[in-house]
């Protein structure tokens, strides 16, 4: 299989599929030796904003002397820019050589009757597993949809959490008011690391103030 057959077969992968909050994530990373155990990372949920946020942050820190990991998405023109290291997509061989392994693990996991990871999962796993295996020294993460249920909520214990500014979107699966969606974005909210919160509504502010009690 090479880079483009690959991304065919992803491209078929249900983009929903199977879930059981974060548990498909937390099998799949299992597999892997929860690489994103191993990082330090900055976790950035909102609805506006959050992909700028994260390209900021990623600058700031790579002309501060770091070696950076971005996850963004979606992407522009090819996947390999949702993944990056000090601004460069991940090379083709590297999303084919670790998307094969995920790919496997997916379905051992799929074939032992778990639920075979969703697309945007697929794509998380690849980020972890290569970021964690380049060494770098933080990374940015931007979250997909939400953040409570997120696949990228699978990481533990951020740096530090980012919640930008919060309005209604994803209205069907986040809620139709602006304090449920802001419950679900500050589920990436962990104990022990500070949040930063963009200037919000009063109600978004309290939801996350509530949460980060």
């Amino acid at each position: 299989m090479d880079y483009t057959t690959y991304i065919q077969w992803l491209e078929d992968v249900p983009r929903y599929g199977k879930k059981d909050g974060i548990h498909n994530m937390q099998v799949l990373m299992e597999r892997f030796g929860n690489p994103q155990d191993r990082l330090p990372v900055i976790h950035v949920a909102g609805t506006n904003g959050k992909g700028s946020v994260c390209a900021m942050l990623a600058s700031v820190l790579r002309q501060s002397g770091y070696r950076v990991g971005l996850y963004t998405s979606p992407h522009l023109i090819e996947y390999t820019e949702r993944i990056q290291i000090d601004g460069q997509p991940i090379a083709r061989e590297d999303w084919l050589s670790i998307g094969l392994e995920v790919k496997e693990a997916a379905e051992q996991i799929a074939a032992a009757g778990g639920n075979h990871a969703t697309f945007f999962e697929l794509i998380t796993a690849i980020a972890f597993v290569y970021f964690a295996r380049a060494g770098v020294d933080v990374v940015v993460l931007e979250t997909g949809v939400g953040g409570r249920l997120d696949a990228t909520n699978v990481v533990k214990h951020p740096a530090l959490c980012v919640i930008t500014s919060i309005s209604l979107d994803h209205t069907k699966t986040l809620g139709d008011t602006l304090e449920a969606i802001a419950a679900e974005k500050a589920g990436i909210l962990q104990s022990g690391a500070p949040v930063v919160l963009a200037q919000n509504p009063p109600c978004v502010r309290q939801v996350v103030q509530n949460r980060a009690k």
